[in-house]
Parts: structure tokens; C-alpha cells; sequence
């Protein structure tokens, strides 16, 4: 691979592989938020019940979420470029036959492969740029432009189905096409063609099956559980299952010699709280985002546009900013990034508890929005930078994975909540039933500041290292 010194100014071919790579997970991010406003004309035009319509979203998730962990270390073993091309291609062809069928099965079955496509490209670009730019400034500059492009199409995707969905609701999966198209014609032109360094070993089958099994019988045992009960015996049986996976994966990873997931990386502090903070992050916006879909549309009759311009703030914000979080780092540390973040996500969240029957938007809505704009902004960035930092070139994917996994599955797990706290209100007011789904966001807002008030110790945490030492003395994290 091309690399960059920490000093050096970027030439003009390390510019055109960090704008690839951020244009395709601009497009995986916005996959994740943008169908969400076109499912009433989706589900009008196919006829599709509303249990198979959340399979238009959850289908998504579930191939994105579910393979992430094996998508990362497969960028590590067979290469990140030949995995990020190939991951690609699918992922144009997937959209562009969710586009053009009638039926929803089909439509469900294209939203599955794409995120499948998806939980390849993610980790491998992420992994491109962690082993292409030098940790530090330079490190952290690329990582603030590549997150606000991932920040920017998932707070842009309601804005942009908005429009879309005036014109039509298949639009919303044909936009993807010609873009990825693009990208992937300018990525076999400006990513380095000399294939980069790989991982050692051999491929750890079991921890692959067993990884990969538990998260997707997770994501689909959560979204499924408001439809059968969360103490069904089909719902307790399959997290039971869950259980036993991963058990079975975690021993599969401490008796292998090459192991899918190098345990000793979760050692790490820095890289804990990254994780658990994008669960945070990511799961409470998603569930909110859903929460906020039925108050506009189905409570106040906002249009699909009206509804799409309420997120224009945040969405404004995040693209705005977030290319100059890399200076930021820099200067401050991302840890006291997170924390500013995670306070404004908190408040973000308390704003939209006072929502009512004719909400202010001076008041009520765009001071919550831009609140929230302020957290993605912030925290997304820093948790990408402080995931990924200090750890080795050959488990860039490994972290990558980890990241983007705990952000995907956080973020079912939360909208399976929130959903089931949305349909059990029993109130004759709607808006208690807003109000108590949003308190779940408020709650995990108020959890994810207490977690990143505990990375503002001072200390310097390296990743350990296979053989139980510290790699080059790489820090993590210095406040």
C-alpha cells in the first residue's frame, strides 16, 4: 500500500483513494436511513403487511450486522482491496435489482445481500485508510473525512428520501446504482493495485461459523421479538441459542492458532469504550429516528418532504463539521470529544421529551436536531479514531469489524426496544407512548456520557500484543 508520513501534505493519489473509499460508505450508511421514509409508498405499492415491512429495513441489518466480524478479518486474510472491489460490485447489482422487482420477498431478499455487501466494504475501506495513513495527524485527518461521510449519509438518508419519494419510492434504491458504479470504476483506477500486506495464518471455520451464527440469529431473534413476545419460548429459546454461540465461539477463539478474533484486542480500555459507545451512539439515534418517523408522519400528517427537512439540521451539521474533527483529536483528545458528544446526544434527546400535539419548531425541534447534529458530529469521528489507533496493520480489519458490528447490532437491538415500548402503550394518548420510547434514547444518551467520563483518566493504553507484549509502543488514548 501507498503509505503517508505523519507530516507529509497529501499528494493528489491519496486524495482520490480517500474520496473512493468515502463515497462507498456514504452509500452503506445512507442504505441504513434513507428507505425509511419511502415504506408507507412501499408498502401501498407492493401490499406488503406491516411484519413483512420491517423486513425491508431489518433485512438490511440483519446481513450488515451479522457478517461485519467476518467481513473485517477477511479484509485481514485474502485483502483489503480485492474484498472492498468485489463487495462493491454486489453491492451495485443488489441495488439495482431492489429497484426494479414487485415483490416484496424479492425486495426483502436484495436488502439482505446489500447489506451482506455492505459488512465487507465497511471494514476493508475503514482497514484501507488505518494501514494507509500514519497514525496520528495524518491518521486522524483521513478518519474525520472518511466518518463525516459515513456520519453525513446516514443523518442525509431521511432527507434525501424525502425528494426521492416525491418522485417515487424506487428511486430510493436506484440513486445507490450509478454511484457505486462510479466509485467502483475510480477504485480499480486510484486504490494502490500492489496488493498490501496480509494477515498470517490460516482461517479460523469454526469462529467464523459461530461468530457469524450468534449475531445473526441476535438481530433476527430482536427484531422478531415484539412480533412474538419477549417471553415467548420461541424468543427466550433463540437468545438461549445466542448464548451458547458465543460460548462456543469465545473457547474456539482461546484453543486456535489463528483465531478469527484475537481476544487480548478487547484488553484494551480505549477500544472498549469506542465499541460501547457507538452501541450507544448508533442504537439510540436509530431508535429515536423510528420513534420520530410515526410522531411526524402518522401523529401530526408531516409529508415525507416535511418530515425529510425536520433532520436537515442535524444532517447539515454532521456534514459540515465533521471533516475538522481530525484537528480536533489532535488538539484535545477524543475522549474529551466523546464526552462533549455524548452530553449533547443526552440533551439532544430531554428536547424531544416535551413533544406535544403542535411542537415548536424554534423550540422544540431544530434545537433538539442540532443538538444531535453536535453528537454525530463529535462522537463519531473520535470513536473511529480511538477504535482503531494503536492497533497492529494485520488486525485493522479485526478493529474495523468490531466497530461497525457494535454500531449494527446496537442499533437492533435498541429499535427492537423501542419498538416494542412504542406498541405496548395502553394510554389513550399517543404521546405517551412517544414520549416512553424516547426516554429509552434519553436513558442510553445519559449511559453513554457515563462511559466516556471514565476514559477521561489520564493513561496511556497500548493494545497488547499476541505474544502478551506492547506493540511498538503505540498509545491509545493520552488526555
Amino acid at each position: 500500500m501507498i503509505h503517508s508520513s505523519p507530516d507529509e501534505r497529501w499528494d493528489a493519489s491519496l486524495w482520490a483513494a480517500l474520496t473512493v473509499l468515502s463515497a462507498v460508505v456514504f452509500l452503506d450508511a445512507l442504505d441504513v436511513s434513507m428507505v425509511g421514509v419511502a415504506l408507507p409508498s412501499i408498502q401501498a405499492d407492493l401490499g406488503l403487511s406491516t411484519s413483512a415491512l420491517q423486513w425491508v429495513v431489518s433485512g438490511y441489518v440483519l446481513g450488515y450486522g451479522g457478517l461485519l466480524l467476518l467481513g473485517g478479518r477477511t479484509a485481514d486474510l485474502l485483502g483489503r482491496r480485492r474484498v472492498f472491489l468485489a463487495a462493491l460490485a454486489v453491492f451495485a447489482v443488489a441495488s439495482l435489482l431492489g429497484g426494479v422487482v414487485s415483490d416484496g420477498t424479492l425486495l426483502i431478499a436484495a436488502r439482505f445481500v446489500k447489506g451482506v455487501s455492505a459488512a465487507f466494504t465497511a471494514p476493508a475501506a475503514l482497514s484501507i485508510i488505518t494501514t494507509t495513513f500514519a497514525e496520528g495527524p495524518s491518521r486522524n485527518r483521513a478518519l474525520s473525512v472518511f466518518t463525516a461521510a459515513g456520519a453525513s449519509g446516514f443523518s442525509l438518508g431521511l432527507v434525501i428520501s424525502g425528494f426521492l419519494t416525491q418522485l417515487g419510492w424506487r428511486w430510493t434504491f436506484l440513486m445507490p446504482v450509478p454511484v457505486a458504479v462510479i466509485a467502483l470504476v475510480a477504485a480499480l483506477r486510484f486504490l494502490p493495485r500492489r496488493e498490501e500486506e496480509r494477515a498470517e495464518g490460516g482461517h479460523d471455520l469454526i469462529g467464523a461459523v459461530t461468530i457469524t451464527a450468534s449475531m445473526l440469529l441476535l438481530v433476527f431473534t430482536v427484531v422478531q421479538a415484539p412480533e412474538a413476545g419477549w417471553g415467548s419460548v420461541r424468543t427466550v429459546g433463540s437468545l438461549a441459542g445466542v448464548v451458547a454461540l458465543l460460548v462456543a465461539f469465545v473457547v474456539t477463539e482461546r484453543r486456535v492458532r489463528h483465531p478469527l478474533v484475537r481476544l487480548g484486542i478487547l484488553r484494551s480500555g480505549p477500544i472498549v469504550r469506542a465499541n460501547l459507545g457507538l452501541v450507544i451512539l448508533f442504537g439510540s439515534y436509530v431508535g429515536f429516528q423510528f420513534v420520530a418517523m410515526q410522531y411526524f408522519q402518522n401523529f401530526l400528517h408531516w409529508s415525507a418532504l416535511a418530515t425529510a427537512l425536520a433532520f436537515l439540521p442535524a444532517g447539515l451539521l454532521v456534514a459540515v463539521t465533521s471533516t475538522k474533527m481530525g484537528d480536533l483529536a489532535d488538539r484535545f483528545g477524543t475522549a474529551r470529544l466523546i464526552v462533549i458528544g455524548s452530553a449533547a446526544l443526552a440533551g439532544g434527546y430531554a428536547f424531544f421529551l416535551r413533544v406535544n400535539a403542535d411542537p415548536d419548531l424554534v423550540t422544540l425541534v431544530i434545537p433538539g436536531m442540532v443538538l444531535l447534529g453536535i453528537a454525530f458530529a463529535l462522537s463519531f469521528p473520535s470513536l473511529n479514531i480511538q477504535a482503531t489507533n494503536g492497533v497492529a496493520d494485520d488486525e485493522q480489519g479485526l478493529a474495523s469489524g468490531l466497530l461497525n458490528t457494535s454500531g449494527q447490532v446496537g442499533g437492533a437491538v435498541v429499535l427492537a426496544v423501542v419498538t416494542a415500548v412504542l406498541t405496548s402503550n395502553t394510554s389513550a394518548d399517543p404521546l405517551d407512548g412517544f414520549r416512553a420510547a424516547i426516554t429509552v434514547s434519553a436513558i442510553l444518551g445519559l449511559t453513554g456520557l457515563v462511559v466516556a467520563l471514565t476514559g477521561l483518566r489520564r493513561a496511556r493504553t497500548a493494545v497488547p500484543a499476541a505474544d502478551g507484549g506492547t506493540p511498538d509502543d503505540r498509545v491509545l488514548e493520552t488526555v
